[in-house]
């Protein structure tokens, strides 16, 4: 396919019929790909190493075709389908083959997020104009932030939903017949990697976006910290009219200030500090919004309260941040400041994440098993300082030396789980000796959590916390980072005799990595 040819392709309504589309992978993302394409009429070829049954059999009822197998090498299957566009799922890094043969060959090669900002004028908002665009990415923090930002908009009268890296496939939202006035899509640093490629007549281009924050992960996917830096900067890429960045972290001001952006889009602050005009932040205990409001030099609106949130369980700085941030994304919505507080008297955090399991004999059980990398793990391990710490599982390349080393130090004691635990072991050896180090070199994943809180049973005393803040992936002993959450709440439950509770964790989704950052 020709440029040309390629670039009229900016709508549901444009000419896709018979073009040769290879989509790579097949999950949730990969599915809601070859189904939209299917339905564009579109031929489409899918390439994945393995299937889910389900998936393998509705492959060929929406009119598509599969191919499964070893992808060490292109498949003679894809080279002869000679594709005009691969659409990859963001499970294949820069170095895979597929993307490597790809890209050599000249290929157009998207992810899902511009495929679907391509097509997301199927459904359209009154005034004919397709749902806003809103994009949250960052380290830590974006599945929270997200949900709090659509329900800010929901309580602000908006048709809102949190969908991409949350769970629900932006293309799946894009083609939802109800429409909706804006999506709030949250971006693994994998789907903004893609997004970098963009080259075409009309990229995306969101109302708002955000960096939550930027410390060291997946550097075994990108290869480097510059390049993960390089991706999550995509995010601030053609942002129309609100950047907004986190104030105690230069980097993401850095993006912000490096970004090519429209002509008119400002820069919003947010931190726990005093705001200054076109920031939002506490002053004395109050959240404040000094970035949408006319007399921003000497006024601010009042969000909410530091005291409510910690009625409501938000309190935990972290929270509170993520907060600010959401905040900030809604306002440049028009929502109003009293919505976003009902917002917040009705929000609960997700399950595993900082979520207190159970209180026992002045013992708290506390479940971060969201934490799956050292700045998340940090955050915790401020919300509560002295626990019993249970860290380790899949580093993801990450050094956690600089964690032990500025946070560990100060942990009543450190429980080692994962398959390696060398390196988490040698680190509080040189950076934190003073804490007792346990290890549990239990292999079946049923028996890792029973020992653990065997363990830390043994170790805490009246007023101290348990933590469960891994610092690493969860895939080298369990499914997910849920599954880790959920075992160790078990354990707990069972260890102190109130039973196993009941729990309402959403399925992990294979198609993105442990917590794809």
């Amino acid at each position: 396919m020709t440029s040309q040819r390629l670039d009229s392709l900016t709508s549901w309504y444009a000419d896709w019929k018979g073009r040769r589309v290879a989509v790579l992978g097949l999950s949730v993302t990969g599915f809601s790909v070859a189904d939209t394409l299917a339905e564009l009429g579109a031929e489409v070829l899918v390439v994945s190493e393995k299937a889910d049954e389900e998936y393998a059999r509705l492959v060929p009822v929406i009119g598509a075709r599969l191919w499964t197998g070893a992808l060490d090498v292109v498949p003679q299957e894809l080279a002869d389908f000679a594709p005009e566009v691969v659409v990859a799922s963001p499970g294949f890094a820069p170095g895979h083959p597929l993307i490597s043969w790809a890209r050599d060959a000249g290929i157009a090669l998207w992810g899902d997020i511009e495929l679907a900002w391509r097509v997301r004028d199927k459904v359209t908002r009154p005034d004919g104009t397709p749902a806003e665009w809103v994009l949250i990415t960052g380290t830590n923090g974006k599945t929270t932030t997200a949900r709090l930002t659509a329900s800010m908009l929901v309580a602000g009268g908006l048709r809102a939903a949190p969908v991409g890296n949350i769970g629900t496939p932006v293309l799946d939202a894009v083609r939802d017949p109800n429409g909706f006035d804006a999506l709030v899509v949250e971006l693994s640093s994998h789907q903004l990697w893609y997004l970098g490629l963009q080259d075409g007549p009309a990229p995306l281009s969101p109302h708002a976006a955000v960096c939550l924050n930027l410390a060291d992960d997946h550097l075994e996917w990108h290869g480097s910290f510059e390049a993960y830096r390089d991706a999550k900067a995509h995010v601030y890429d053609n942002t129309r009219v609100a950047c907004v960045y986190n104030k105690a972290d230069a980097a993401t001001r850095a993006m912000v200030e490096d970004a090519e952006v429209v002509e008119g889009a400002r820069a919003i602050g947010f931190d726990l500090g005093v705001p200054g005009p076109s920031d939002l932040g506490v002053v004395d205990g109050i959240l404040v919004d000094r970035a949408f409001l006319e007399d921003r030099r000497t006024s601010a609106l009042e969000l909410t309260t530091v005291s409510e949130l910690a009625e409501l369980g938000l309190a935990a700085p972290h929270v509170a941040a993520n907060i600010l941030a959401a905040a900030a994304l809604a306002r440049s919505l028009d929502v109003a400041p009293a919505d976003i507080r009902d917002a917040l008297r009705g929000f609960r955090l997700d399950p595993h994440r900082i979520e207190v399991v159970a209180q026992h004999a002045g013992v708290t059980w506390v479940d971060d098993s969201k934490a799956t990398n050292p700045h998340a793990a940090a955050s915790s391990l401020t919300a509560y300082p002295g626990a019993v710490w249970i860290v380790g599982g899949l580093l993801k390349g990450v050094d956690i030396a600089a964690l032990v080393s500025e946070r560990g130090a100060s942990a009543k004691a450190a429980i080692v789980i994962g398959t390696d635990r060398t390196a988490i072991v040698a680190a509080f050896e040189r950076h934190a000796p003073a804490v007792p180090v346990w290890e549990v070199d239990d292999a079946e994943t049923e028996e890792v959590m029973t020992r653990v809180v065997e363990l830390a049973a043994g170790i805490a005393r009246d007023g101290d916390v348990v933590l469960l803040a891994p610092a690493a992936a969860s895939f080298d002993q369990f499914s997910s980072y849920a599954d880790r959450g959920r075992r160790f709440a078990a354990a707990v439950r069972e260890r102190i005799g109130t039973g196993a509770g009941d729990e309402h964790d959403a399925v992990a989704d294979p198609s993105d990595p442990d917590d794809a950052a």
